[in-house]
Order: structure tokens, then sequence, then C-alpha cells
């Protein structure tokens, strides 16, 4: 069912997966909408890596996407059972304690038992840990792409494509998006910015926000799902010790079903401190061979088991990627402007640490979603009502994304570091 037109539409910059979901809750709500995306198409550039999800997360795009929707969502989704999450060394192919140190094998019910005290032990010595289960004692995950191609289900009609948002004018009685041609929107009552860690409107909004680039870098590629049989289904995370540039590490979700099936294909994502992997000419807006031939080489010392992922890669998909960080502290507090707000990486940055940035920001598409639906649309005090109810899970977010990140990549940041 269309949104009714009798209201003033809310605009959304960016077309990422929490502008999507938050537009899918507005079109659920009959709330009118628009949505104003750079891009030419929402298959103009790769789609990134395989997201896990959490309970937390799942549960937010439930209560958008209603049980109806959320059983199309859940269906595409995989479901990682096998040995869980484990830890292999590059260059033996053995498997490590989840901690980093000796012993076990982490299988079974002793190895989960073992893996539940080791990360006890963990927290306690280094803060906070990872957590992967999230439904049915399953790791749940599902690429980008595919989550962007649901959300977005009903919504096509309102995304306008190759319109790049750099700020906004508040008038009398609404807000307009400013363009990058110097063109403004048709008047709406609200705007929200989720155009990702650039985001003009959140520069706008505060000087406060902001991201940082924390030195760490990555590369993303996925394989043909055979390459992955060695591994075996579950969550994996090689580390090489041996990076004379700093420990460097890949984790990669080997899903159970699709092994078998050439046609499928599983990714992975390389990551490693400052230092550890450098695009040529620091140019880390390449794409394709100069990313895969990289990952090659640095993984050409890798255990036999670990390196058809690279050998096999579709070099095509490669991609450098900067890790960022908002500020460690929390989300900061600035001075609300009614008309104006931000969701997802906009407002909260994280580290791939602990897989929380993507649930985060779909709390935020379901939050701001649900109070716009109980209100009947905009009304006043409702941005900072989102406001600070979201900068409380967003900074515990935020925190330990960081904190996991400052522990297995040495990563230190503070109001002082280089910004994006």
């Amino acid at each position: 069912m269309s949104p009714s037109q009798s209201q003033k539409p809310i605009l959304i910059a960016g077309a990422g997966l929490a502008s999507l979901l938050f537009a899918r809750s507005l079109l659920r709500a009959r709330i009118p909408f628009l949505v104003f995306e750079r891009d030419a198409s929402v298959s103009f550039r790769g789609q990134g890596y395989r997201l896990r999800l959490s309970e937390e997360g799942l549960s937010a795009i439930e209560a958008v996407l209603g049980a109806e929707g959320f059983k199309i969502f859940w269906d595409a989704c995989g479901k990682t059972g096998g040995s869980g999450f484990a830890a292999l060394d590059a260059i033996t192919g053995e498997q490590i304690a989840v901690g980093g140190g000796g012993g076990g094998t982490g299988q079974g019910r002793d190895g989960e038992k073992e893996r539940e005290r080791a990360a006890e032990g963990e927290e306690k010595k280094k803060g906070p840990t990872e957590l992967l289960a999230s439904r049915e004692g399953k790791i749940v995950g599902i690429s980008r792409g595919e989550m962007r191609r649901i959300f977005m289900e009903g919504s096509e009609e309102f995304i306008r494509w190759s319109h790049h948002v750099t700020g906004y004018e508040v008038t009398a009685e609404g807000v307009r998006a400013v363009f990058a041609d110097g063109s403004k929107s048709v008047e709406g009552s609200l705007l929200v910015g989720g155009e990702g860690i650039y985001s003009k409107v959140a520069r706008q909004l505060s000087p406060k926000l902001k991201v940082y680039d924390t030195g760490a870098r990555g590369i993303h590629g996925q394989a043909p799902s055979g390459a992955f049989k060695r591994l075996g289904e579950g969550v994996w995370r090689v580390v090489d010790n041996d990076n004379p540039n700093g420990k460097a590490f890949m984790i990669t979700n080997v899903r159970p079903g699709d092994m078998d099936d050439p046609n499928v294909e599983f990714g992975w994502t390389m990551g490693g401190p400052p230092g550890s992997i450098k695009a040529p000419n620091d140019n880390y807006s390449l794409i394709g061979k100069p990313a895969a031939d990289l990952a090659k080489e640095l993984t050409k010392n890798w255990h036999p088991r670990i390196r058809p992922l690279f050998e096999q890669m579709v070099e095509s998909e490669a991609a450098f990627w900067k890790i960022t960080c908002s500020t460690p502290g929390g989300v900061p507090e600035w001075e609300n402007e009614p008309r104006v707000t931000v969701i997802g990486d906009a407002v909260h940055s994280m580290t791939p640490a602990g897989g929380i940035g993507a649930n985060t920001a779909v709390r935020d598409s379901a939050l701001l979603g649900r109070l716009l639906y109980e209100a009947g649309g905009y009304k006043e005090g409702l941005t900072a009502a989102y406001e600070k109810e979201m900068r409380v899970y967003a900074s515990e977010a935020v925190a330990t994304s960081y904190g996991l990140a400052h522990g297995s990549m040495g990563i230190t940041i503070d109001e002082n570091s280089k910004t994006v």
C-alpha cells in the first residue's frame, strides 16, 4: 500500500541498509517519504562483505518488516552451526584458542564450556568479547546486497537515484535537502541523514559528529564455495602472527548447504593494524585486481587449507577498505535540530570488530520508524526523543567495537586523531 500524500514527506539521504529499512518502516506506516541516493542504481557499486546479525539486530528488522516480511528475510539468511567460532593459525592451519593462547579444540559441548570460560577470562583481562550466535543457537548472516534488495521492496518508486545530498536548508515549516548541483528537494517535514561515514548531513548538523581514520586497513573478497571446503562449516578467524608489518587476520563464514554449489560464492574479509595492509600509492579507492593481487601476496605463505580462498578469488570483487570509528567515548550530544537527525554510520561508525555496526544501524531505523508511527508522522520533539534513546545503546556499541579493535589490532584513537 502506498504512503498517504496528505503530509509532507520524510526526506532520507542515502540508500544504505539503515536508510532502506527506515523507509520500509514508513511505507508500512503509510507515512510519505523520498530517498535520495548519489549512486545511479542499487548495483552501482560493490555490496561489500557478509554481515553477521545479533539478536538485537534481528529483532529490529523483524519489528519493521512484520511477520510476513521477516519470514522472507529470515529464509534468505544463512544459518551457520558446525564448530561455531574457531581460530586458525594462518601458517600451520592448526586451530588455536579463541583468546589467542594454546590448548583446546573448541569442539562439542565441552569445547563450548571451555570457550565460555576462556571468554569470561579474556573479558576480565582485556575488556569486551565477541558474541556470535543469535537465534536457534546459530550464527546468522546475510550479504549487504541481499539485505538492501529485501529492505527496498515496495519502496522503489520513492527512491531518487543520482541525487547526491550535500546539505540541507531548514525552512519556516519544514526542511529541504540540497544537492551537489545546487538544486533543492521538495519541502519535507523531516530530513534523516543516512549516507554513511561521509555524511554531509551529519557534518552540517554538528561538528561533534566525527569519524576517525584508525589507520588500520583491510581487503574484502570472495571465492566459489568449493574453495572453502577444507575449512568446513563455521565462522573462522585466521590469524597471521608472522606478517612482518603487523599481525593480520581474515574472517569468513562458511555456511552449510551451499558448499557443493559451484554457483555460490562465499565472502571473506582481511584486516590488520596500521601498516600491515598497504594499497598502491595509498589509494584505498582501488577495487578489483590491485586489491586481489595484494591479498594473494599477503597470503602466499598461508597454509594450503586456507590459500584456495585467495587463489580462487573472484578478482573483480576485491576491494580495499579503511577501518574507521566514531568517538570512542560514545555518541556525543549536540544541539537538537527538530527537523534533522541522523542514523547508522552517519552518527556512529564502528570498526568491524564484533560485527556490531550494522546491527546498531537497523536499531536506529526501527526506533525512529516506531516513534514516527506512534506520532502519526513528524511531531515537535520527536528527533530529540530519538536521539536521547539512540545515544544510550549506540554509545555502548561504539565502546565495545572500539575496545575489541584496540585489543585485537592495537588501534588507538582520541579527539586529536585524523578524521575522514
